[in-house]
């Protein structure tokens, strides 16, 4: 009796013979099924990068297509939530660039003490290592008591995992060889308590931090910023969807504000170019100027 044999599956795809048309349509019928059934809207982001985490998806299910998937998770709501999981985690750590935040420190921190009071927003904060390496950063240099720090993300559960302020205690080494890179001015181990295999970070830290879901692809501005950090997000989303949050961004921003972006981001090509200067020839980092 014959076996019959499963054909052949690339990493993070489809089988080698899956019919590309098709699982496009597929994926367009997910990513419309998601939207109205949960009001997620994956859309307009990077066909690439979609289609990739969505096979991961599968094969973690243990399904053999993305229809498959669709009927999954529009009728099991765990099976939503890990989904959204994948679709929405970008890749994070404590002081990720060291160079940025020496820039952040040297150029931006001077503007910074101007303002009585600063605001700063991190759109699509994740899992939240950027929102406490900032909160660090203006804690040394007395900044933080003025200062009220707005973490955004799509996804309610990594929002609760970046208030609880545990992160991995093996990666300890690698975030404080980021943070003395990044020029802290005082003992990392300072800000955490080690507990079991978890680093739990001070809540003072977060003491004038505001934790809430917000939706770049839909929902609207919801303040004025000093500082918007948006960093190795837009890389996810394609041009007509860059636009539309740089636009989100631009009128977020004071005059004068600053934006900072991901090291393989940037405002070239798009109608806001003109509207800021760069601080810093190496980094993303902008200032509005009209």
């Amino acid at each position: 009796m014959a076996v019959p044999v499963t054909p052949a599956r690339s990493l993070s795809g489809p089988p080698v013979t899956y019919d590309a048309e098709l699982e496009r349509v597929e994926i367009e019928l997910l990513l419309e099924g998601i939207f109205r059934h949960s009001g997620f809207d994956f859309r307009s982001y990077a066909y690439a990068s979609i289609r990739r985490r969505l096979w991961k998806r599968v094969e973690a299910e243990r399904l053999k297509s993305i229809s498959a998937l669709q009927d999954l998770v529009l009728h099991d709501a765990s099976a939503l939530e890990r989904l959204l999981l994948d679709l929405s985690v970008s890749v994070t750590s404590m002081f990720r660039d060291p160079g940025f935040y020496q820039v952040f420190r040297h150029q931006v921190i001077p503007i910074l003490r101007t303002y009585p009071f600063i605001r700063l927003w991190h759109a699509g904060c994740a899992t939240g290592e950027e929102v406490y390496s900032t909160a660090i950063v203006l804690e040394e240099e007395g900044l933080l008591d003025r200062a009220r720090i707005y973490a955004t993300d799509i996804n309610d559960s990594v929002l609760q995992q970046a208030r609880a302020g545990i992160f991995p205690l093996n990666r300890m080494q690698e975030y404080t060889e980021n943070y003395i890179r990044a020029g802290g001015t005082r003992s990392f181990s300072e800000y955490y308590t080690a507990k079991y295999d978890g680093a739990l970070f001070s809540p003072a830290l977060t003491r004038n931090t505001v934790f809430a879901q917000h939706n770049l692809v839909t929902d609207r501005s919801f303040s004025e910023f000093n500082v918007i950090f948006c960093r190795n997000v837009l890389i996810y989303f394609d041009r007509p969807l860059q636009d539309r949050v740089n636009a989100l961004f631009y009128d977020s921003l004071v005059m004068f504000g600053i934006l900072a972006l991901g090291s393989k981001e940037s405002l070239r090509f798009s109608q806001y170019e003109d509207c800021y200067e760069r601080l810093d020839a190496g980094q993303k980092i902008y200032r509005k100027i009209q």
